[in-house]
């Protein structure tokens, strides 16, 4: 069987690296502050919607005292914690937002050439006979018992492989970019219906969040699958070509 293209190659190359660049400023920037909120506005100061126990600074030891900044009773206030925080993420940032470039502008590449060439249509979109519900849930019990067929080097995907596929392409990817750009207060200053069509900056954050879940869990996924049809062909298949 003939193997992965080239363009498919190194776009998986280019996607692999920027993936792990995002993934780990993103857990720092997470550890700065750990928790998340829905709505406009999110701090310490406000009920969070999860805590994430990712560093010291989940739960930190409290407040010393509440200041008002104005003589009403609406005044907002400042608070000073009682420990020094882990608060040292801008780098990270710098970091995050340099990878996440290096991996939409391959990505959108790959779409385009994906589409246009017809990748898609023949090697990762279902086809009829395959959402038949018996071979659906054939192939939910061999992927829970680890039954993974042998690699042939090149990509001949099972179904819930090209249903995975087609979700983290065509949806947890795109979504998870519309939701990193929405966090910037420069793009929604020229494009302020993205706050509107989540729900404010913090919405977004957390939307971002559990996309990045969805997209980490099929990374993982991936890997097992890979060692389990055969490592080395797979490696092979994806740099070789076959």
């Amino acid at each position: 069987m003939s193997g992965h293209t080239a363009w498919v190659r190194v776009s998986h190359w280019i996607a692999a690296v920027s993936v792990l660049a995002l993934v780990f400023t993103g857990v720092e920037m997470l550890m700065v502050h750990p928790r998340l909120y829905w709505g406009e506005a999110g701090n310490d100061l406000t009920p969070a919607l999860i805590e994430l126990p990712i560093s010291r600074n989940h739960r930190h030891g409290g407040w010393t005292g509440t200041t008002p900044f104005f003589a009403t009773a609406n005044s907002p206030v400042s608070a000073i914690r009682t420990f020094d925080i882990f608060n040292y993420n801008g780098w990270g940032r710098s970091l995050h937002f340099l990878a996440a470039w290096t991996l939409v502008i391959p990505g959108i590449i790959y779409v385009l050439n994906g589409l246009a060439a017809g990748h898609f249509r023949a090697r990762v979109w279902p086809r009829g006979g395959e959402l038949a519900p018996r071979r659906i849930w054939q192939d939910v019990v061999d992927h829970l018992r680890l039954r993974v067929r042998p690699a042939t080097g090149g990509p001949d995907y099972g179904v819930l492989q090209k249903f995975a596929y087609t979700f983290v392409v065509f949806v947890a990817a795109p979504l998870m970019v519309v939701t990193g750009i929405t966090m910037s207060p420069a793009v929604t200053a020229t494009f302020p219906g993205l706050l509107g069509l989540f729900g404010g900056y913090q919405s977004a954050r957390t939307i971002h969040f559990f996309t990045f879940v969805a997209i980490g869990a099929f990374a993982i996924a991936h890997v097992v699958m890979v060692v389990r049809s055969g490592f080395r062909r797979q490696m092979k298949g994806m740099t070789l070509g076959r």
